[in-house]
């Protein structure tokens, strides 16, 4: 499976993609929506997206209103991987078309529950 890691601080893409990787997940990264567009437009076809909200250039709530808005998208899954807690943000970011949310920070078993949850584990993972 792929997964394409969307956040403006490299250290933060670094931490979301060393928590997928050993799940199985070939990743991929991206500074902000903007770029995160452009390589899926690029033809890369992901399972996943890990969206931050508060990026430069686009940020996450228009990154997923965006990806919502194109049926070829559809059957990706996207997960908001933010600081921002409040029941609004959530709201908001599950309306526009998210999947789940995770609030920074989180531990490794925290991201594996939520793709549990989401049926994104392989077979031999699962809980």
């Amino acid at each position: 499976m792929r997964a394409l890691v969307i956040d403006d601080s490299r250290t933060m893409r670094r931490i979301v993609s060393g928590s997928l990787q050993p799940l199985g997940f070939e990743t991929h990264e991206a500074e902000h929506g903007r770029a995160a567009l452009d390589l899926l437009e690029g033809g890369l076809d992901v399972d996943l997206a890990c969206i931050d909200w508060n990026m430069p250039v686009m940020d996450g709530l228009t990154f997923v209103t965006e990806v919502r808005a194109r049926p070829a998208w559809r059957n990706v899954t996207l997960m908001m991987v933010t600081t921002e807690s409040e029941h609004g943000q959530i709201v908001r970011a599950l309306a526009a078309g998210a999947h789940e949310y995770l609030i920074k920070p989180f531990t490794p078993d925290a991201v594996r529950a939520k793709l549990d949850l989401l049926g994104l584990l392989p077979l031999e993972e699962q809980g």
